[in-house]
């Protein structure tokens, strides 16, 4: 039997305070103070060309090396950091574009569950527009990444054009694939919850992978679960998390951990040998 550690009875105390604790990093990637760290990326999904942007997104810094044939040390380093450490816990508690649509999801509209393989999509965005085009084609491909990114869309183009609309300047319209692929966003988020990092973020592609053997993980306790398939409900994207619950689909909300045997649980490699679990326990 494994018990229940400190780390793990947190997580679970901190479950309903989720919401706020994605508020409250909001003050860290938005800086309304003007202080910009542009030379710098941040682990999350945020464009760097949005007005209260205080950091660089670090697919933007991946994708515009690739484009310039140089390897980005930093940002690799940044995400292989965070990764090994928290796997995708950072989409479901810190991402700012994920935290949006989160806020979306709780509008009372009928919800629809995408096809899981469609989850392989992200790895198809990480390689194509991220890596292979700005390698191949340079950032003046119309499907460059920050070409078609709804994020700096709606973070950087949507204000710009707001800005010039109110002082009487014309308007820089994005080109139109990014305009369509915005308004698909839009209307997706009241029906998909998180489509965008279910689908398509490569940021996303990139922590997924870490999940398995990330130094943060989701156990969970054979003796205490009684298959009554309560994670089931609480998971919010058709996961089983008590068959696989490091799945490259998830985005760690740890909502499964409410489940009321208290079977699962976050735990860590940092805990005592004989309350681990190795992650890829199913």
């Amino acid at each position: 039997m494994v018990k229940k550690t400190k780390l793990g009875d947190l997580a679970s105390r901190l479950v309903p305070w989720r919401i706020w604790i994605q508020t409250a990093f909001l003050l860290v990637w938005l800086d309304p103070a003007g202080f910009r760290l542009h030379t710098v990326c941040s682990p999350v999904f945020h464009c760097y060309a949005c007005p209260l942007s205080t950091f660089a997104c670090p697919i933007g810094i991946i994708a515009q090396f690739s484009a310039l044939h140089l390897f980005p040390f930093m940002a690799v380093g940044l995400l292989i950091a965070f990764g090994a450490l928290f796997g995708s816990l950072i989409c479901g508690w810190v991402c700012p574009f994920g935290f949006l649509q989160d806020l979306v999801a709780k509008v009372p509209t009928p919800k629809f569950d995408p096809p899981r393989l469609t989850g392989y999509l992200r790895y198809v965005m990480l390689i194509g527009t991220v890596l292979a085009i700005p390698y191949l084609f340079g950032e003046e491909h119309p499907l460059f990444v920050c070409r078609i990114c709804p994020a700096g869309a709606l973070e950087a183009a949507v204000p710009n054009m707001l800005g010039q609309a109110f002082a009487g300047e014309q308007i820089a319209w994005p080109n139109a694939v990014k305009l369509i692929i915005l308004v698909l966003f839009l209307v997706a988020i009241f029906f998909v919850k998180r489509p965008w990092c279910r689908l398509l973020c490569p940021l996303g592609a990139i922590f997924s992978l870490f999940n398995r053997v990330s130094a943060f993980f989701l156990r969970v306790d054979a003796d205490e679960c009684t298959h009554c398939e309560q994670c089931h409900k609480l998971c919010e994207y058709g996961i089983e998390p008590e068959k696989t619950p490091n799945n490259l689909d998830c985005v760690r909300c740890l909502e499964c951990t409410k489940c009321s045997p208290e079977a699962l649980t976050l735990g860590t490699i940092f805990e005592p040998a004989e309350q681990k679990q190795h992650p890829l326990t199913k």
